[in-house]
């Protein structure tokens, strides 16, 4: 019967102790890369199998992390799963995804239930709910946290975002340019510093070009898609905006609902422009100018922190991580 591989066995062979095989295994910044790679190489050539079970025992780790999103189903947020799991990965790390459905109670709850040791740490995109950073300012006292996307400010906490004022500005702009004078907002996010960017973005560019910013063209998005579709036609009717900036992608079938309904063409009577990771953008009909934010690596590079923090690696001086998003220009707004 073959011998077992094991940490002592590693120790044994290298001439080290074990507790520096135990550290190079799990990447510890104490240990040097020289000693890790020795490490790491005998280990697969003798192919050791590490002992998850007896690690966590001596670690009091449960090589868990959990992430609470408020959809799995949004485009975004899959991406961004797929980021933190390539991640967690490489660190012997399993994730447990939580969904709030956009539930300030189920989040609280969920998060709540998870300072019981279930897990070693937390990435969080937070509800749209509601703004509960009093909630959040006790929360990452008791547990390594990271934020990405959806966030709160002024937290002592790592927060992983987007461009989102520049982009809506530089978006605004782009449909200032292909001859639009009324356009309208579809408003998203707005208890969030995310979405009251990206309307002050929006804004902004408005009124460097001279254009009014008006309450009228403002849609506030509704947990009901009919309400949205009926805002969405209200606005058409009414007030004829010939520009749809839609904050968040949950408005781009209404609007494109809309406009059907009211035989009104996109571009040539109204273009649409949204923020959105949807793969079926080109696909649609006209093909949706889109911004598109970077959800892959935002999940990549949130989960590099929270790894750091529970390594006890030096994090960089800043904590507000800030990449860039992408307006990516089809026929919906065409000029």
């Amino acid at each position: 019967m073959a011998e077992t591989v094991n940490i002592k066995r590693l120790a044994q062979e290298l001439n080290i102790s074990i507790a520096t095989v135990s550290k190079a295994l799990n990447d510890s910044y104490e240990i040097s890369l020289k000693t890790k790679n020795r490490v790491w190489t005998l280990a697969k050539e003798l192919n050791y199998t590490p002992n998850p079970a007896a690690s966590n025992l001596r670690s009091h780790k449960t090589k868990t992390v959990a992430v609470v999103i408020p959809c799995v189903a949004n485009n975004f947020f899959s991406l961004s799963i797929k980021g933190i799991e390539e991640i967690a990965r490489q660190y012997g790390y399993h994730v447990l995804i939580y969904q709030t459905h956009e539930n300030i109670e189920a989040e609280v709850a969920f998060t709540n239930s998870l300072l019981s040791g279930r897990v070693d740490g937390i990435l969080t995109s937070v509800s749209s709910s509601e703004y509960n950073s009093e909630y959040y300012t006790n929360l990452v006292k008791k547990i390594p946290l990271v934020f990405f996307d959806r966030v709160y400010e002024n937290l002592d906490a790592v927060k992983v975002t987007t461009d989102d004022y520049e982009i809506a500005f530089e978006a605004t702009v782009h449909l200032i340019e292909c001859g639009c004078t009324k356009i309208a907002y579809l408003y998203g996010l707005e208890n969030l510093p995310a979405g009251k960017a990206r309307f002050a973005g929006y804004a902004d560019a408005l009124k460097a070009h001279q254009l009014e910013v008006s309450e009228q063209l403002v849609v506030k998005y509704s947990d009901d898609e009919e309400t949205n579709l009926q805002q969405i036609k209200t606005l058409l009717q009414v007030h004829q905006p010939d520009a749809l900036f839609s904050s968040i992608e949950e408005f781009i079938i209404p609007a494109y609902c809309a406009c059907k309904e009211l035989c009104l063409q996109i571009p040539s009577a109204v273009k649409i422009l949204s923020f959105s990771n949807l793969s079926t953008a080109p696909l649609l009909n006209p093909s949706l100018t889109t911004i598109t934010q970077p959800a892959f690596e935002i999940g990549r590079e949130a989960a590099k922190c929270l790894f750091k923090i529970l390594h006890n690696k030096q994090l960089d001086d800043e904590q507000n991580i800030v990449l860039k998003s992408m307006l990516i220009k089809r026929d919906s707004t065409a000029c």
